[in-house]
């Protein structure tokens, strides 16, 4: 059975480029499906830009919620 991949992109449009990319190599090379739902995915991808403060910030308050 496949893994399930959940991705959440913050930032700019570079951002949303490299999260498609990575989204394509794992469901190419690693079978995985995607999810909409943070919950049920083994594999969580959370991609942010770390010069766009607010970008950052946004990571760093969902993982102090404790979900995605």
């Amino acid at each position: 059975m496949a893994g399930r991949l959940y991705i959440k992109t913050f930032g700019c449009q570079m951002n949303e480029y490299d999260s498609d990319k990575m989204r394509d190599v794992l469901l190419h090379s690693d079978g995985m499906r995607v999810t909409d739902n943070a919950a049920e995915a083994d594999v969580l991808l959370v991609n942010t830009c770390s010069v766009r403060e607010k970008a950052q910030e946004k990571v760093f308050s969902l993982l102090g919620n404790g979900g995605c």
